[in-house]
């Protein structure tokens, strides 16, 4: 038997499925990170579309098993003219993992950042979260200084950062 087809599309925030989908990893990310304020990062629907990023939804035979986000930082541009934009809302549910779909959904936000012309991307994950931690690595992605919201919970919060040019740093 072929295995289930994966399909990686572009979604609204606000649908049904994508809702389901944060609300499970907000979830699970509440049972690993239950100290106050640990868990306080939050994206607005508007932030992932209309040319500012995107929210993909991970499909497997029809039915979503996982989801994450792009989304283009403030100011598009650093000191040095690099457009950066942020990984956000990476989950894929626990049933579909070790399947190698985060990996693919690294390269689709990947293949979307290109598209909207960033170059650097950067991304927040937890000190707990082993998984995660050696995905974005065998990925590319380096440690960088913890930047934004993510300086009030620097326990808990790892940053990291990879360039999209073979010959850019974070």
């Amino acid at each position: 038997m072929p295995p289930d087809p994966i399909t990686i599309t572009p979604a609204d925030l606000t649908d049904d499925i994508s809702r389901g989908l944060v609300a499970a990893l907000n979830a699970e990310l509440l049972g690993v990170y239950p100290e106050a304020g640990a868990t306080h990062f939050e994206v607005d629907p508007a932030e992932v579309s209309g040319g500012r990023g995107v929210f993909l939804v991970v499909y497997q035979g029809g039915t979503p098993v996982g989801c994450g986000a792009l989304r283009v930082l403030d100011g598009d541009e650093n000191d040095d003219g690099v457009v950066t934009a942020e990984l956000k809302r990476m989950y894929i549910t626990p049933s579909a993992r070790g399947a190698g779909l985060g990996r693919r959904l690294v390269d689709a936000l990947e293949a979307e950042a290109r598209r909207l012309g960033v170059h650097r991307l950067v991304l927040e994950t937890g000190v707990r979260q082993a998984a995660a931690l050696a995905l974005y690595r065998a990925t590319g992605f380096r440690p960088i200084p913890l930047y934004g919201e993510y300086l009030r919970s620097p326990e808990t919060s790892i940053c990291m950062g990879k360039g999209l040019a073979a010959d850019e740093n974070p």
